[in-house]
């Protein structure tokens, strides 16, 4: 049976050099489906010498074929990567949700679509990329001429994290291979499939074996720590929690590799009294809701003025009780679960911490009642409180689970204040109809990227990052090519 094609059944392989291998230690672990507790699949672990392998590969690759293939037909592939996906829609979307439970109607309108347009958008970006030119003046007159010459920056590893896994996985490999490089993945161990799957992609459109390698398994003494430690590996780009990254910026120091972070968050949004109250409200409830609360730019705290603090919050609380958990497929499904029981635990350890230290509870706070059936999946109940001090502990740590306090304000400077008092900068919504209030508190937000009345609305050509400890760098249009691209001037005497 051909190896360049995924053929165990129920089992996650590793992708190295175009072939599905099992782990070489023969160590692997379920991953399990969070809506009812079952295995989704079983998840070969790489250990180092796979991880070795993965990454040697990839540096044949940029060495071989890949590193000689001329921009237009490497572009080609790349999107030929976004057609076969589109193709295989179905099948990517089914992987998806086993591994995260989300509703089909958010995987199939985001996740799978967005995941396979970052192909198509970089390409698109790299074909339109240029250098640039400069005539420079010399004391004998003559002259000289400076260009930049760009080159891909080598093998990146891309450790992903398990919110939104394909998305955030192509947001990073897509501009990468676009550029030139070579990739190894480490998808989140809670979310491996679509990964996996992705390799039958690159092989099937031509991509040469090892430019695209997939390595499963943990971060610390496991897959993660030993890819981010590899000599070989040129750079390093990750999506998740801030201490996380903290320990890869570490490995990374040794070699001096380039990183690129997007961390942890806890957004803010601040709602005025001239809003208009429908859009604020069905606003918040996706910032907040949207995927059981695990995007990291969900909004986590809101600030009302006080002149409409009590109707946001009864209105708020009205539409947040129609919202249905249930099975990803089925009609007027709102809510997935959780992605695991682990991080069920986290979020609930602050539902319980937000009642001990005074919190009121508006509505949630705990499991819903499921059916018997999916009673061992990790379900939990949207909520909001009020009533919470500043300096409380949901209010200063990023929960990632489907909550928010909501808090009034009488200022704007004020509201401003209160949205910047954050260890983190990711990013904000701001509710307002008054023109000039908008365009005066937004570039006042320290965050890296502002909404206003609107809430996950993205030009994939613009800058998207964090400040403070939200990350590292940016992604997006040309500021990711900056990121996957050496840049080198070239100066010769006229």
């Amino acid at each position: 049976m051909d190896k360049a094609v995924k053929t165990s059944v129920g089992e996650t392989l590793n992708f190295v050099g175009g072939e599905y291998r099992k782990s070489s230690s023969g160590k692997t672990f379920d991953n399990i489906n969070p809506i009812d507790g079952s295995v989704a699949s079983i998840v070969h672990e790489a250990d180092a010498t796979d991880v070795d392998a993965a990454v040697t590969a990839a540096n044949e690759a940029l060495n071989g074929e890949w590193g000689q293939m001329p921009l237009a037909k490497r572009l080609e592939l790349v999107a030929a990567v976004a057609d076969e996906i589109n193709r295989r829609f179905d099948e990517f979307l089914e992987a998806e949700v086993a591994d995260t439970g989300k509703p089909v109607s958010l995987a199939s309108h985001i996740d799978i679509p967005r995941g396979a347009a970052n192909f198509q958008i970089f390409a698109d970006t790299m074909k339109n990329h240029h250098g640039e030119f400069y005539n420079s003046p010399t004391p004998d007159g003559t002259g000289a001429i400076n260009y930049t010459s760009e080159r891909p920056k080598g093998v990146i590893a891309v450790v992903c994290p398990w919110n939104l896994p394909l998305l955030l996985m192509t947001w990073k490999v897509g501009p990468a291979l676009a550029c030139g490089n070579t990739v190894v993945v480490k998808p989140s161990e809670e979310t491996p499939q679509t990964a996996s799957l992705l390799g039958e992609v690159m092989n099937i459109v031509g991509i040469p074996k090892g430019v695209y390698n997939v390595v499963n398994g943990f971060g610390p003494n496991s897959t993660g720590e030993f890819l981010v430690k590899h000599p070989n590996v040129d750079a390093i780009t990750f999506t998740g929690e801030t201490v996380t990254g903290e320990a890869i910026m570490q490995n990374a120091a040794v070699g001096m590799r380039d990183v690129s972070f997007e961390l942890g968050g806890k957004n803010s949004s601040i709602v005025f009294a001239d809003c208009d109250m429908n859009k604020a409200i069905e606003g918040t409830v996706r910032s907040v809701f949207a995927n059981c609360g695990q995007v990291c730019l969900n909004t986590e705290k809101v600030f009302v003025e006080r002149l409409i603090y009590d109707d946001f919050v009864a209105r708020l609380k009205t539409e947040v009780e129609k919202m249905k958990p249930g099975l990803p497929g089925d009609d007027g499904t709102d809510m997935g679960p959780l992605v695991s029981q682990e991080h069920r635990k986290k979020v609930l350890s602050y539902y319980e911490a937000a009642v001990k230290e005074g919190a009121t509870v508006v509505t949630g706070g705990g499991i819903p009642d499921m059916p018997d059936d999916l009673k061992d999946g990790s379900w939990i109940e949207p909520t909001i409180w009020t009533g919470l001090a500043d300096d409380a502990s949901p209010i200063i740590d990023e929960i990632f689970g489907p909550c928010c306090h909501i808090r009034p304000f009488d200022t704007e400077v004020e509201a401003i204040k209160l949205a910047n008092d954050s260890k983190y900068g990711l990013a904000c919504s701001i509710w307002t109809e008054n023109l000039s209030r908008a365009h005066r508190v937004g570039p006042q937000m320290d965050v890296g990227l502002c909404w206003i009345n609107c809430w996950f609305l993205r030009d994939l050509r613009t800058p998207f990052g964090g400040a403070k400890q939200s990350g590292i760098g940016r992604e997006g249009g040309e500021y990711s090519l900056e990121f996957y691209l050496e840049t080198s001037n070239v100066c010769v005497k006229l």
